[in-house]
C-alpha cells in the first residue's frame, strides 16, 4: 500500500504491505523467493514442522532474506492445543519468530479449525509473550473471545483451506467486522484476485493466502495480481462506493437542458 500514512498494525509492529503469503506447495525454492518478491509482502508465512530448521542443509530459509521479511511461523498440522503450543515453542527456540499464526484443526477433510482446542492454545500462548494471530471459523462469537484473550488479530476463513471458493460468507465477515477491534484478516479459501479484491472492500485489514499464489499456472504473474488486487481493494474500500440502487441514476444532470 503506497498511501501515506496508512499502515497496517499488527501487535504493535507496522506494515505497508496488507498482503500476506505462504510458503508451501511452490515448484522450487528458487520459485519462492522469486513469487514473494513479485507480491510485495512483507509477512511470510512458515510452516514449522515442513521448514528445515537445520542451516547446515539446504532449507528455505536459505532463499529469504529475513531483513527484509517477517517471518509468521504457523501451526499447520496440529490438531491439538498441546501440539500447537509445542510447535509455537520450537519455532521461537529456533530463532524463527514469538510472531506466531496459530492453526489447530479438528480435522483432515475439511481442515476447519478446533475452536475449543483453538482458544485453549491462545490463552497459555499469549500468556506466555507470543504476538497470535490465530486462523479461526467465520464466528463472531468466537472472534470475540480470541480478542479478549489478547491476540493481536484474527484470522477468520474465506472458505476451506486451498479451496479457492473466495469470501463464501461475506456477511460473516462484515459482522466480525462491525464487532472487533483488532484487525481483522481473511485467511484461507482466496482463489483469484477479485477474491482478494473482495475481501478488502469489506474493510478487512489483509488477506493471507498460499495455494492460490502457489497452485496458480503462473505463480509468479498471480503474486502480483494479488498485490494489486489487495492495493485496490484498499482504495475502493477507503473510497466508498456509491449505493446500490434498484433503477438508473443518469450519470449526466438533466438539469439545465434546451428541451
Amino acid at each position: 500500500m503506497n498511501q501515506t500514512g496508512d499502515k497496517l498494525i499488527i501487535g504493535g509492529r507496522e506494515f505497508t504491505s496488507r498482503l500476506m503469503v505462504g510458503t508451501g506447495k511452490y515448484a522450487s525454492f528458487e520459485q519462492t523467493a522469486k513469487a514473494l518478491e513479485m507480491s510485495g509482502a512483507q509477512i511470510i508465512t512458515v510452516a514449522v514442522r515442513r521448514v528445515n530448521l537445520d542451516r547446515s542443509k539446504e532449507s528455505l530459509l536459505d532463499y529469504i532474506d529475513l531483513k527484509k521479511y517477517t517471518l509468521l511461523p504457523n501451526t499447520a498440522g496440529c490438531y491439538t492445543a498441546d501440539d500447537a503450543v509445542r510447535t509455537c515453542r520450537l519455532a521461537r527456540e529456533a530463532g524463527m519468530s514469538d510472531f506466531v499464526k496459530l492453526e489447530v484443526l479438528g480435522d483432515e477433510k475439511t481442515l476447519f479449525p478446533d475452536n475449543e482446542e483453538l482458544l485453549k492454545a491462545a490463552k497459555i500462548l499469549v500468556a506466555e509473550g507470543f504476538t497470535v494471530l490465530p486462523y479461526c471459523s467465520d464466528d463472531v462469537i468466537l472472534c470475540k473471545k480470541l480478542e479478549d484473550l489478547g491476540c493481536a488479530a484474527v484470522m477468520p476463513l474465506g472458505a476451506p483451506i486451498g479451496s479457492g471458493l473466495g469470501i463464501r460468507n461475506p456477511y460473516n465477515i462484515r459482522i466480525i467486522l462491525e464487532n472487533i477491534t483488532v484487525p481483522v484478516i481473511v485467511d484461507a479459501g482466496v482463489g483469484s484476485a477479485s477474491d482478494a479484491a473482495i475481501a478488502m472492500e469489506l474493510g478487512c485489514a489483509g488477506v493471507l493466502m498460499n495455494t492460490a499464489i502457489a497452485g496458480a499456472q503462473d505463480p509468479i504473474a498471480m503474486a502480483e495480481a494479488m498485490k494489486l488486487a489487495v492495493i485496490a481493494g484498499r482504495l475502493s474500500f477507503k473510497a466508498g462506493r456509491i449505493p446500490r440502487k434498484l433503477y438508473a441514476n443518469a450519470s449526466s444532470p438533466l438539469d439545465g437542458m434546451i428541451g
